[in-house]
Order: C-alpha cells, then sequence, then structure tokens
C-alpha cells in the first residue's frame, strides 16, 4: 500500500520517518580504559604478561637512571669540543655557527612553509640545541650561539607561516646551502683562508662525510639503474659490472683502495687529502646499493604507463624522467632512507684508515690512561646522538610515505 502522504501536489515526498531504536547501556568506561583492558588485561595470561614486562620495564628504566645520575659524566663534557668539531681552529669557529645558523633559519621556515615533517625537524634540532644550551658543561659563548639558533629557528617558521611566496625561493636556499657551508668550512679559494681537512673530526667530519656521500650517490645511482636496464649492450654490461663488483667488495676494502692504491696507480701526485678520497669511496659505494633499490622502483611499474606516455606523444627520455622515474622513487623510498640511515653509522669505518670520526674520536678519548675504564660513558653519549639523527630520518621518510600515499596501501 503507497501512503497517501508521499504524494503532495503531484510530487514524492522524499522524507523519511526515523523511529527510534533501543539505546545501547553505557558501561560507564571511556575508550582509553576499554582499550587497555582488552590489549593488555583480557584474561590472567596477558594480565601475568603485561605486570612481567611492566617488572622488567621498571627494572631497566631504573638502571638507567642510576647509571645517569650516578655516573660522572666529566670525561664528555671535558672532551665535548673535541667529539663535536674535532681540531677545528678557534678563531675559525664563526664558519661553523654561520652554517648553524644558516640551518636553523631554514628549518623553521620550512616548517612554516610546509608543515609536515619540518615540524619534527624543526623539534629535534631545536631539542637538541635546548639541551646542549642549558646543561652546565656548555661555554657562555656556545649558550649564546645556540639561543640565537633557537631564535632563528622561531624566526624562519614565523615568517614562513605567513608568507607563503618564500616557497620557491626557499627551495633555491636548501639547494645552495650545502655547497655554500662547506665551501665556507674548507675555505674558499683567495676569500677565505683554507682549513685542511685533518682539522675536521668529531661529529662534523662524520656529518660531512655521510651528506656528501648521500648527494652523491642519488644521481650517481639513478644513472647506474637507467643503465643497467639499457638496450646499449656496452652501457648495460658496464652498469652489471659495476654494480656486482661493488656490492661484492667490502666497504673497508674499498676506502683501503681509495686511500692507498688511488694514489700507488697515479704515482701518488693526486692532490686530494685523505678527507676527500674517504668522500669519493662513500659515494661510489653507496650509488651501487641505491641502483639496485631504483632499479627494483623501475621494474614495478606497470606496461601500461609507458603506453599511455606513448600514446601521450613523449619520447624516451621525457618519459623516463617525468612519468617513470617519479613513481619508481616514491616506491622505494623506504629502501633508500635505510640506505642513507645504513651510510651515516657506517661513516664510523674511516677510524680504522686514521680519520677522527665522532665514534673514532670517542676511541681515542678512552684510550687516554686518565679515563681507564670510563668509555662506557663516551660511547652512551655517541650512541644516543646517532640514535636520534637515524630515527628522525627513519620518521621523515614514513610522513613521506603516508603523504605520497604508499605507505597506506
Amino acid at each position: 500500500m503507497i501512503d497517501e502522504r508521499l504524494h503532495i501536489k503531484g510530487e514524492m515526498d522524499s522524507r523519511l520517518e526515523v523511529t527510534d531504536a533501543p539505546r545501547l547501556k553505557q558501561d560507564g568506561q571511556t575508550p582509553f580504559f576499554k582499550a587497555l583492558k582488552k590489549n593488555l588485561f583480557d584474561g590472567p595470561k596477558n594480565t601475568l604478561l603485561t605486570l612481567l614486562t611492566a617488572l622488567f620495564s621498571g627494572l631497566v628504566l631504573y638502571q638507567v637512571v642510576q647509571f645517569a645520575v650516578t655516573n660522572s659524566w666529566d670525561v664528555v663534557y671535558i672532551h665535548l669540543r673535541l667529539l663535536m668539531i674535532g681540531q677545528y681552529p678557534l678563531e675559525e669557529l664563526w664558519r661553523l655557527w654561520f652554517a648553524l645558523y644558516y640551518a636553523s633559519l631554514m628549518i623553521g621556515g620550512t616548517w612554516g612553509l610546509f608543515k609536515g615533517a619540518g615540524k619534527a625537524v624543526a623539534l629535534t634540532f631545536g631539542s637538541v640545541f635546548l639541551a646542549f644550551a642549558i646543561i652546565p658543561w656548555t661555554t657562555l659563548n656556545t649558550t649564546l650561539n645556540l639561543v640565537a639558533c633557537l631564535l632563528l629557528m622561531a624566526g624562519g617558521y614565523l615568517l614562513g607561516s605567513r608568507f607563503s611566496v618564500l616557497k620557491i625561493p626557499a627551495l633555491v636556499l636548501w639547494a645552495l646551502y650545502f655547497p655554500l657551508t662547506l665551501g665556507l668550512i674548507m675555505g674558499f679559494g683567495g676569500l677565505l683562508d683554507p682549513v685542511l681537512s685533518r682539522y675536521w673530526g668529531g661529529w662534523l667530519l662524520t656529518v660531512i662525510l655521510a651528506s656528501v656521500a648521500i648527494i652523491g650517490c642519488f644521481p650517481l645511482g639513478i644513472l647506474l639503474a637507467l643503465g643497467r636496464r639499457s638496450e646499449l649492450p656496452v652501457v648495460r654490461y658496464f652498469c652489471i659490472a659495476y654494480i656486482e663488483l661493488v656490492r661484492g667488495t667490502p666497504l673497508i676494502m674499498v676506502l683501503f683502495i681509495g686511500q692507498l692504491l688511488i694514489p700507488l696507480f697515479l704515482g701518488g701526485q693526486t692532490g686530494m687529502d685523505n678527507v676527500t678520497r674517504a668522500m669519493i669511496a662513500y659515494v661510489f659505494f653507496a650509488a651501487a646499493y641505491l641502483a639496485e633499490d631504483v632499479r627494483g622502483g623501475l621494474q614495478s611499474i606497470p606496461g601500461g604507463q609507458y603506453e599511455a606516455a606513448q600514446a601521450l606523444g613523449l619520447n624516451k627520455i621525457k618519459t623516463t624522467f617525468f612519468i617513470i622515474l617519479p613513481q619508481a622513487l616514491k616506491a622505494v623510498i623506504p629502501a633508500m632512507v635505510g640506505l642513507f640511515i645504513t651510510i651515516l653509522k657506517d661513516t664510523s669505518l674511516v677510524a680504522i684508515i686514521g680519520l677522527s670520526d665522532f665514534l673514532g674520536t670517542a676511541r681515542r678519548i678512552s684510550n687516554n690512561p686518565e679515563y681507564l675504564g670510563r668509555y662506557l660513558e663516551l660511547y652512551v653519549f655517541v650512541a644516543v646522538f646517532y640514535f636520534i639523527f637515524c630515527y628522525l630520518m627513519a620518521y621523515v621518510s614514513r610522513y613521506l610515505e603516508r603523504s605520497l600515499s604508499k605507505g597506506s596501501r
């Protein structure tokens, strides 16, 4: 039977009648306590396991707090400058502070302009700056410079959040950051006195080696991946031979080749210092691994993408660089970031060839007879630094996956 109320003046009434349904009885528990009970105290076995885990975690936390409070950390703060910048000349420290000012302003500006993962990067660097500024180990001059970095970061955020037109200039400034700061630290020819790389050390040397390796291996790895899929036999087999040869060689052997065999083959007159040779070795070693990651991304692209590009009239170069390669790089973000984290940690191997990186400097300090048995504090300090920056890279990677809709599939 059709209700007459559905027809008013020849038109259908689209309204629906909704009857009252019986309401569920509220148990008085919030969703948080429901989830807590379901996941941690759901039955006697789960409750027992939760209590044992909590007891073990409490014991570990107690030991960590006791170690941090009762131990003397003078071995760290006495050698803090050596751990961070090595033997970099005191009269030239303004170069490092300028590079840090530049980075702080850009990090804050990036957070204000692009939001997203820039917040995590800014908060991480800001927390590190604040921690070093307030601890009693830091000198007054260092504290003032770190406070200036925090103010520049805040100013960059305010500037970026209000003026969105600065996005393109911010990207240009980021592109110029590394060559400008590296040239400033080394010394521009004729403008600034050069600071020889043998004075670099500690965390400064670690960051420079890792940055050069990551930036340098990226374009080289992409070219090797594309070359391995080339239709030209000479190019393809050369790339295959290079990739397999480097991937089958330990990194320490590559470092020794860069330090010893290259000068021998070139007659001992290379004009390169030890740090430059180590940079080249890291770049060529990491490029081989990055090439395989990118090649895996290229193979994951369906054939329909190539056919669609051909239908649009795109040639092979435009198809590769504007259609295929962006999708391939998005697909292998986790693998690439994992490689970059490995590069950062593997810079510690340069201590074997005589360079004083972060870990190598800590090892040399621990060998001092005055600090025998005090190596644990040094290694904990080094481990915390490595963890902070490796975790930051992993967090940014996860954010990029989510933003590019790759991590939620």
